[in-house]
């Protein structure tokens, strides 16, 4: 999601809203690049977070933007029948408003503990921990990989109809149709068990290790990789009505 679905890394936004942002960007950058282990960069991040106030989510959502193509290649994978899911090493809040805003199907990231008002904190606040619930794991780069196996699994087959030809709906097996696209060293383990693995705009160690990648203007581009031409593509993502 962060960086790939959307322009931001949500994290550190919300290290912004206390004037942290400095620290835990540089933290998240050297982590996405692969240089520091994923869970232990989030956990140290996550603690820097405390105090944050537990109603900023509200407020990102004003701040947060989509990344160019986002929407219309969602819509357009719905058009095709499409199951899509959002598999983050982000938070729970924000990948379930991308999911809303952009008609996802799944909707997996990171669970943030809250407290109440505390005297040091007068007001509901981010604790600085993730839960520790066996029902929220921590969204790593083996639980990315999982989360799809598991999707893919759960389908047995995907149902596609074909919106431009009208042709009949035909069934493709699961795995192999899979498509994955990802920025960050935490994705490389779904993308290299993605049917279609795509590093789209990567951090450059992502980009010399993933399957594929795709450094174009816009996510729409990744319809192209399935052989749609110009024209398809286009009355592919048209909204309707």
């Amino acid at each position: 999601m962060d960086s790939t679905l959307i322009n931001q890394e949500v994290i550190d936004e919300l290290a912004r809203t206390i004037g942290m942002s400095d620290l835990v960007s540089a933290i998240t950058e050297r982590a996405m690049a692969g240089e520091l282990d994923f869970a232990a960069s989030l956990t140290e991040r996550v603690a820097l977070l405390k105090g944050v106030k537990t109603d900023v989510w509200k407020d990102l959502k004003g701040v947060i933007t989509f990344s160019n193509g986002a929407r219309e290649l969602c819509r357009a994978l719905k058009k095709l029948g499409v199951k899509m899911a959002v598999l983050s090493g982000g938070f729970q809040p924000m990948a379930e408003w991308a999911k809303e805003e952009l008609g996802l199907d799944y909707a997996y990231a990171n669970h943030l503990l809250t407290s109440p008002p505390t005297p040091t904190h007068p007001y509901p606040h981010l604790t600085g921990r993730l839960s520790p619930s066996s029902s929220h794991p921590m969204v790593t780069a083996a639980m990315k990989r999982t989360l799809l196996l598991t999707l893919a699994s759960t389908a047995t087959t995907t149902s596609i109809a074909d919106p431009i030809s009208n042709d009949n709906a035909h069934s493709v097996p699961p795995i192999p149709s899979t498509l994955c696209v990802g920025d960050g060293a935490n994705d490389l383990e779904m993308l290299s068990a993605a049917g279609l693995g795509v590093a789209f705009r990567a951090k450059e160690k992502v980009q010399r290790v993933a399957p594929n990648r795709l450094n174009s203007a816009s996510m729409v581009d990744l319809l192209y990789l399935y052989g749609w031409d110009e024209g398809e593509v286009r009355d592919l993502c048209a909204a309707e009505g």
